[in-house]
C-alpha cells in the first residue's frame, strides 16, 4: 500500500494534523475577514440560544476563542480546531473499521482536498457541523457496532451539538435512521438507542424553544434560502452541483469513489462499508435532487466527504488503486495551492468580497467625530464595521438591507448621527431616513481581474425616526 511518509502511520497522520493546523492559524492572521465572519464573531458578544439565519453553535465556538484572541485568526481558531479534531478522529474510525495504514490515507486525502482548506480560512457554520459531523460519526459507529453504554451517551451528545451547528445535520440523522431500518432494526429494541436520542433532544431543545418563540423564523428562512419557489427543473444547476463536486474532491479521487460505489456490491452486503455508503450517498443525492431547481452552493455537500474520504481510502486499498491515489493527491494539492495562494496574494480577484473592506473601514474611522454612531448598507458590511472599528462599536444598518438579526435586534429610534459605510452609492436612500446626507469620501478599489468597486462614506444626521 502506498504511503505518503516513512513514520509510521500514527506518527504520520498526526504530523499532518498537527502541521496543518499550526500553518492554518498563521496563514489566517494575513486575510481580513469575510463579512460573514463578523457577522457570526458579532453574535458570539450576543449569546442566545437561535438566530435568525442559524443555530448558535458557531456563536459558542467564536465565544471560547474570543478569550484567546479576537483578531482575526482568533476567529478563525473555530476552523483550526474542528477541522483538526476532524481530522484527528476521521483518522480513528478508518484505524477501527480497518487499519491505521488506510486511516493514514483518509486523513491525507481529508488534508489535501481544497474543500477543506476552505473551511481552515473562513469561519462559517460549517465549521462546527464538520466537527460534530465527525464525532457523530465516529460515536454513533461505536455504539451501533460495540454496543456499549459509553458510546450511545456520547453519540447522543454530538448528535445534539451537532444539530446545534447547522440545519442540514439532519441528513446525517436521516442517514443513521435508512442504515437501522435497513441493516439493524434490532437496534430498534435497544433502550441504549432511546436514550442517546433523549440525550440529543434534550441538547436540541433550547434552539427549538427558541425558534417556537418566534415563530419558526430561523427554519422559515433556510427552507426559503434553500429552496426553488418553482419546480421547473434547471440543468445547467444540476450540471454545475456534479462538476462541483469533481472540483472540490478531486477529479481522480470523485471519479474513483463513484465508479467503484456504483460497480462493486459489496458496499450494499458488507455493513461497515454500507454505513460509510448510506451517509456520503444521502447527503450527496439529496442536493443533488435539490440542484435540479436551484443553484446549490459547494459547501452544502461537504459533510458527505467525511466519510467519503474514508470510503476513499478503502477502495484504493482493496483494488489496489496506488498510481490513481498519487494522480489524484498531485491534482487534488494542486487545486489547494492554486486557492491558498491566490487568496493571499491575489484576492481581489479570488474572493473580491473580502478585498478593500478593512481599508474602507480605517477610512471611515478617519472621518469620525465624537459620538458618531456607525451604520452599514448590508448585515456584513455593518458586522464588519463592528469589527475593525476600535473598541467594536454597535452597528447598525442605516437603509433597507436583507432581513437579518439586526432587524430582530432593532429598538425604535436606532437611527442617530453619524457616518454610514455602502458598497454602492445610496444618498437616495438615506435621504428617506435622515434630513441631512453628505458624501465626505470614497474609496476605489480593484475587483476582479479588471473592474473595480468603490466605497462611499456619508455623514448624516436628524433621523426621520
Amino acid at each position: 500500500m502506498y504511503n505518503f511518509f516513512t513514520l509510521r502511520p500514527k506518527q504520520s497522520a498526526y504530523f499532518i494534523i498537527l502541521f496543518l493546523a499550526i500553518f492554518s492559524a498563521i496563514y489566517n492572521a494575513f486575510l481580513p475577514l469575510h463579512g460573514d465572519e463578523a457577522y457570526y464573531w458579532m453574535w458570539s458578544h450576543h449569546l442566545q440560544n437561535g438566530y435568525y439565519d442559524h443555530p448558535p453553535m458557531i456563536a459558542y465556538l467564536i465565544y471560547l476563542t474570543n478569550f484567546i484572541s479576537e483578531s482575526q485568526w482568533g476567529v478563525r481558531l473555530v476552523n483550526v480546531f474542528s477541522f483538526s479534531i476532524a481530522a484527528l478522529y476521521i483518522f480513528k474510525l478508518s484505524s477501527e473499521m480497518f487499519d491505521e495504514h488506510i486511516a493514514l490515507n483518509a486523513v491525507i486525502i481529508f488534508s489535501s482536498l481544497i474543500l477543506v482548506h476552505a473551511g481552515y480560512i473562513i469561519t462559517t457554520p460549517d465549521s462546527p457541523l464538520i466537527l460534530f459531523w465527525t464525532l457523530s460519526l465516529y460515536y454513533v459507529y461505536k455504539a451501533l457496532f460495540d454496543n456499549k453504554w459509553s458510546d450511545f451517551i456520547v453519540a447522543g451528545f454530538m448528535l445534539g451539538f451537532m444539530m446545534l451547528s447547522k440545519y442540514t445535520s439532519i441528513l446525517l440523522i436521516v442517514s443513521i435512521v435508512l442504515f437501522i431500518l435497513l441493516k439493524r432494526r434490532d437496534i430498534l429494541f435497544n433502550i441504549k438507542f432511546y436514550t442517546a436520542t433523549i440525550i440529543a433532544l434534550t441538547i436540541v431543545s433550547p434552539m427549538l424553544l427558541w425558534n417556537y418563540q418566534n415563530d419558526w423564523i430561523s427554519f422559515h428562512f433556510q427552507l426559503e434560502h434553500g429552496s426553488s419557489e418553482s419546480f421547473k427543473i434547471s440543468l445547467s444547476s444540476t450540471l454545475e452541483y456534479i462538476l462541483g463536486q469533481f472540483m472540490v474532491f478531486s477529479p481522480v479521487f470523485a471519479a474513483l469513489l463513484f465508479f467503484y460505489l456504483a460497480k462493486d456490491k459489496l458496499y450494499i452486503k458488507e455493513e461497515k462499508l454500507f454505513f460509510l455508503a448510506v451517509v456520503t450517498l444521502t447527503t450527496l443525492l439529496f442536493f443533488l435532487y435539490k440542484s435540479l431547481f436551484k443553484s446549490m452552493a459547494l459547501n452544502y455537500a461537504a459533510p458527505a466527504y467525511v466519510s467519503a474520504v474514508i470510503l476513499l481510502a478503502y477502495i484504493i486499498s482493496r483494488h489496489e488503486l496506488q498510481k490513481s491515489f498519487k494522480i489524484g493527491l498531485y491534482i487534488a494539492l494542486f487545486l489547494t495551492l492554486i486557492g491558498r495562494f491566490g487568496l493571499l496574494f491575489y484576492l481581489e480577484i479570488f474572493q473580491d468580497r473580502m478585498y478593500g473592506n478593512k481599508e474602507a473601514i480605517t477610512l471611515v474611522e478617519k472621518n469620525a467625530q465624537a459620538g458618531d454612531a456607525f451604520y452599514g448598507d448590508h448585515l456584513t458590511i455593518t458586522a464588519l464595521l463592528e469589527f475593525y472599528l476600535k473598541g467594536h462599536p454597535q452597528a447598525d444598518l442605516a437603509v433597507a438591507s436583507r432581513f437579518s438579526q439586526y432587524d430582530m435586534w432593532r429598538e425604535i429610534g436606532y437611527l442617530k448621527n453619524g457616518l454610514v459605510l455602502t458598497s454602492d452609492a445610496k444618498e437616495a436612500e438615506l435621504t428617506k431616513n435622515y434630513k441631512n446626507v453628505r458624501l465626505v469620501d470614497t474609496l476605489t478599489v480593484q475587483k476582479g481581474p479588471k473592474g473595480n468597486k468603490t466605497f462611499y462614506i456619508y455623514r448624516v444626521s436628524d433621523a426621520i425616526n
